[in-house]
């Protein structure tokens, strides 16, 4: 599973047909921390989601604004095409897993 790449110019309509759950991530092409959980964040959450994207934050300022991105990497969780929650854990499997587990036990938030 690897991340695709979402800009401001496609990322609603991209989402929005992305059935089940899609876990968003918002980096940058210096952000070491942001490429060690590219490659391991599937590994982890790959029974929990089935779509994995990641926008550039430096290119899609806007959206990084928008969603109140303040550090990188930043995760977001949609289901059914439609904004859930921000997934905030330890880097970690056990932790990330059962972040999200709970996330999707409760009801969405509003988008920011």
């Amino acid at each position: 599973m690897t991340f695709q790449e979402l800009s401001e110019f496609d990322f609603h309509p991209r989402l929005s047909a992305s059935p089940g759950v899609a876990v968003v991530m918002f980096s940058g092409p210096d952000c070491g921390a942001c490429k060690r959980l590219e490659r391991q964040l599937p590994a982890w959450l790959g029974e929990c989601a089935e779509h994995w994207y990641k926008v550039d934050a430096q290119k899609s300022m806007g959206l990084a604004r928008a969603f109140e991105v303040f550090h990188l990497p930043s995760l977001f969780v949609f289901v059914d095409g439609r904004y859930h929650a921000p997934l905030s854990a330890e880097a970690a499997p056990v932790p990330m897993r059962a972040a999200l587990e709970q996330l999707l036990r409760e009801p969405a938030r509003e988008e920011p």
